[in-house]
């Protein structure tokens, strides 16, 4: 079909005429990606409708390769009838575009709007757009200087098979002195022993340290408390992104480098002065858990100091060598300790008597934390036997952290029922538990419906390091979505797809965010038993 409904065409014809002309265009991305909030693939592509005479894009879209010519024409209506703000509805005495064949369709399809269709091998407004990115893309910063980068990601890989997090807590702080640096003295923390992001922060500073220390374990710290104190820390760090499992037969480790300043923010590059320290940093971390590793596993650490001789990547025959001295800090480590143990016993002598319910997740299901791509959310949007409730999602994130459960046909239909009969799911919410009778220390999973009634569908030990680890990498998930999650209900748990379900499996979907039981008025949740006489 290349015209458009009579109703529709006579409501553009309502729209005044404006003596204007506009530039539109459809073009790969290419580094323009990097540059769009929640674009994450360059090969998609950018069709764009822009205002000569203001030099304003009027709208824009971001479409799929493969996408028909049509998502030329869905963005030149929007551009028209609802542009982007401050402009006014209206309709160009003329549009330019470089493309024969959008000139062609577009003539047949604006018939009847007084709208002349020409063509030009250059859009200057557009080209000048893209180029602008292009130009930035060429001022970004190396994240490392060239003479370091082999040198640093191999000892990155080196401490990455260490697995230091295996010895040293977050609490096990060690003090790393340099000789002839601009800094004379780090303090590293280890990440990873109690949570699922491995990494290491190298502190400017003992105050930094000590600050989000007592930021971080405060009690009722809103999200954007948390924020703050996270951006207020002044410090390097060394991550490692994971590449996505069901991507890859084998899991694959990319180590990335920054830093953090209360001025700065975050920051994804280093100098060559700062790559010097941190370099020399982590070639003693690694080398000081390689040689000390029965020692490191002692509770607690004794005090160890040994002392090393780093060389330095050299691009010529003359060597450097930095001194580095490194130290376990015992009372630096009991007194980080007995923070959180304050703070947790205190929480510990909550207890609250709310009826929290068992009978809503069918038995036999298969439960799981997971995190799914953006695409498949689309896709279950506009499957048609898939239900979903939708949330206004205003996360950036490329993935949706989500709680899987898989049963049969039968229950699935049944547990989606109940979850739309009581009004929809509201949200998702852990919190802490104690069985007295066995000392274990859980975090309970509850879904909470409209109706606000809560249904546990999961237990989490914390003395279990799969679980720990499993629910630590949940709630950073959902910092990352501002608390967004899903539920996905599927069928299959007794065929070929159990543990796996495809996208024909995944009938409801349910989007919502993910709470603390302190939101809820919440403390320790006490297994109390139910005696029936």
């Amino acid at each position: 079909m290349t015209t458009l409904p009579p109703t529709t065409r006579s409501r553009l014809q309502k729209i005044p005429l404006a003596t204007v002309v506009w530039e539109g265009d459809r073009r790969p991305l290419g580094g323009m990606a990097s540059h769009l909030d929640g674009v994450n693939n360059a090969d998609e592509e950018c069709i764009i409708w822009v205002d000569g005479s203001e030099g304003a894009v009027r709208a824009m879209d971001v479409v799929a390769e493969n996408m028909g010519i049509e998502a030329v024409v869905r963005t030149l209506l929007r551009a028209i009838e609802s542009p982007h703000h401050p402009a006014q509805p209206n309709r160009p005495q003329k549009i330019v575009v470089r493309d024969r064949e959008i000139q062609f369709f577009l003539r047949g399809v604006l018939q009847g709007l007084e709208i002349n269709i020409e063509y030009s091998p250059q859009l200057p407004l557009i080209d000048r757009l893209f180029e602008g990115f292009a130009a930035i893309d060429d001022e970004q910063p190396n994240p490392l200087p060239a003479l370091y980068e082999a040198a640093i990601k191999n000892v990155a890989e080196k401490i990455w098979d260490n697995a230091p997090w295996e010895l040293l807590a977050d609490s096990d702080i060690l003090q790393v002195e340099l000789k002839n640096c601009e800094i004379e003295r780090v303090y590293i923390c280890i990440m990873g022993m109690m949570s699922a992001e491995y990494g290491v922060l190298l502190y400017r500073s003992l105050d930094s340290l000590q600050q989000f220390r007592t930021a971080a374990l405060g009690e009722n710290k809103s999200a954007a408390e948390l924020e703050k104190a996270f951006l207020a820390q002044d410090c390097w760090f060394l991550n490692y992104e994971e590449a996505p499992e069901e991507l890859l037969d084998e899991v694959s480790i990319e180590p990335f480098f920054g830093s953090l300043h209360p001025f700065e923010g975050m920051r994804h590059f280093l100098d060559e002065a700062e790559t010097k320290i941190v370099y020399a940093t982590l070639e003693s971390l690694f080398r000081f858990c390689s040689r000390n590793r029965s020692a490191l596993t002692q509770d607690p650490i004794e005090a160890i100091s040994k002392s090393y001789r780093i060389t330095l990547p050299a691009s010529t025959e003359d060597k450097q060598i930095i001194s580095t001295k490194i130290s376990t800090l015992p009372q630096l480590a009991t007194e980080l300790l007995s923070m959180g143990q304050s703070d947790r016993h205190e929480t510990m002598t909550q207890e609250v008597d709310i009826p929290i319910q068992e009978d809503l997740i069918p038995d036999g299901s298969l439960v799981s934390l997971v995190s799914i791509p953006r695409e498949l959310v689309k896709q279950l949007k506009h499957q048609p036997k898939t239900y979903c409730q939708s949330a206004k999602v205003s996360s950036k994130a490329s993935e949706l952290p989500t709680i899987f459960i898989q049963t049969t046909r039968p229950k699935a239909n049944h547990l989606i029922s109940r979850i739309k009969n009581a009004g929809g799911l509201k949200a998702v919410c852990f919190n802490p538990g104690h069985d007295p009778f066995s000392g274990e220390v859980y975090d309970l999973g509850m879904l909470q419906t409209e109706d606000d009634e809560l249904y546990v569908f999961a237990e989490y030990s914390q003395d279990v390091v799969q679980q720990a680890k499993a629910l630590e990498k949940w709630h950073q998930r959902c910092k990352k979505t501002q608390g967004y999650c899903g539920l996905i209900i599927a069928m299959g748990a007794t065929g070929v797809n159990r543990g796996n379900p495809k996208v024909k499996d995944m009938l409801a979907l349910f989007e919502v965010k993910s709470i603390n039981g302190t939101d809820l008025g919440m403390g320790i949740l006490q297994l109390m038993p139910n005696f029936d006489f």
